[in-house]
């Protein structure tokens, strides 16, 4: 068995760890208060590589493996949560559906540009009525000679409302199956299509640098070549789809949980009470000493569920554990540092703060740790 990772997985590690401590950093504390979009380092992202990074080089992409891709996403969110949501959801969500299971001409349409970062596609799943429930999509398509007709609303939707979105993926009702229950298909809907309306949503405690959007379609009319793959396979694209999401929430919650942790060894260090620096007290080196072997008892969980991915073995469980695993440890290290800070880590001036807001929404997105424990107890057979 070998762990080690190879040269250039190395190299990749150490140049996207310079640059976010670089670029991204000095930035991450305004950008939250503000509730603001980075334009300036999206577009630096994606000069370095950030997006497409699985995709073949035939569409514009990086060609890498996937435990590269995740390396990349750990090493984002070790120092914004923000910045990492974009990227995750941009590859993971945006351009996986088009590229896994879009056509020639959608591929060579969509793809390029959504691999250098000059635009960001959105993945139109969840609905107000339809979160965990996802089989239960109010949205409805229907045929109209040559077009698919959408009605219906989207919510919660990472990178939809940006001026540099392209466009979504919507999963939505276009029949009715033999067994009754609904027929979902996924349609490719451009931004500025008449009837599509996109609106970023202000106000949330988490992610506040990243874009967060609600969809509204009322009569969205889109040629009937815009369907993602056969009709009535939506579900099932959108189900896979988030295996891979769950890897990158996996990995945010991973190099959440890092950042966390350098962040509280190193104030440990440096915070005398006591005549001691506080990180020397047992009851605080406890918590760093937690802190560490949980971070790398994740770690070999969500590569090894990427090694699974890369060597196209089945890793629908190990997906699930990973992402369920990342999350709660980025929790239990967030929790930890706040408290080993003390009344500082209350305050917006100190980075933990943020790291202890953004976690929550990992234990939330791509499936909740509840649906996490049904994937799994599934997949174990003990449902």
């Amino acid at each position: 068995m070998d762990f080690s990772l190879s040269m250039e997985q190395e190299i990749l590690r150490n140049s996207v760890r310079q640059f976010a401590e670089k670029e991204i950093k000095p930035v991450a504390r305004e950008l939250d208060e503000k509730e603001e979009f980075s334009y300036e380092t999206m577009r630096k992202m994606g000069e370095i590589g950030l997006f497409g990074m699985f995709v073949s080089e035939k569409y514009g992409g990086q060609g890498m493996d996937y435990v590269s891709y995740i390396i990349a996403t750990e090493e984002i969110a070790r120092v914004d949560g923000s910045h990492a949501a974009t990227v995750a959801a941009g590859n993971s969500l945006g351009i996986g559906p088009v590229y896994y299971f879009g056509n020639e001409e959608q591929k060579r349409k969509y793809l390029p540009k959504l691999c250098t970062g000059e635009a960001l596609w959105g993945f139109g799943l969840t609905e107000p009525n339809a979160g965990s429930d996802a089989g239960n999509t109010q949205t409805t398509a229907f045929l109209d000679g040559d077009e698919w007709v959408i009605n219906g609303s989207k919510i919660f939707i990472t990178n939809a409302s940006t001026s540099i979105t392209s466009g979504v993926t919507a999963l939505c009702r276009t029949g009715t199956r033999e067994d009754g229950r609904h027929e979902l298909s996924c349609i490719l809907i451009e931004a500025g299509t008449p009837g599509l309306e996109a609106r970023e949503m202000h106000g949330k405690l988490m992610w506040r640098g990243s874009n967060t959007s609600m969809l509204f379609f009322e009569d969205c009319r889109v040629p009937k070549e815009n369907m993602l793959g056969p009709r009535g396979h939506g579900f099932h694209q959108m189900m896979q789809t988030l295996d891979g999401g769950r890897l990158s929430i996996g990995s945010m919650g991973l190099g959440g949980a890092q950042g966390c942790y350098d962040l509280a060894l190193k104030y440990g260090r440096e915070r005398v009470q006591f005549g001691k620096p506080i990180g020397t007290f047992q009851v605080n080196a406890f918590k760093l000493a937690d802190m560490a072997m949980e971070i790398e008892c994740a770690r070999l969980i969500l590569y090894k569920a990427c090694w699974l991915r890369d060597n196209n073995k089945p890793f629908s469980k190990e997906a699930a554990m990973a992402k369920l695993y990342c999350s709660e440890v980025m929790y239990r290290c967030a929790n930890h540092a706040v408290q080993l800070h003390g009344g500082y880590g209350l305050m917006k001036e100190y980075d933990v703060e943020r790291f202890y807001r953004d976690q929550k929404l990992l234990e939330i997105g791509e499936g909740t740790s509840e649906v996490q424990r049904i994937v799994i107890s599934r997949l174990i057979g003990a449902l």
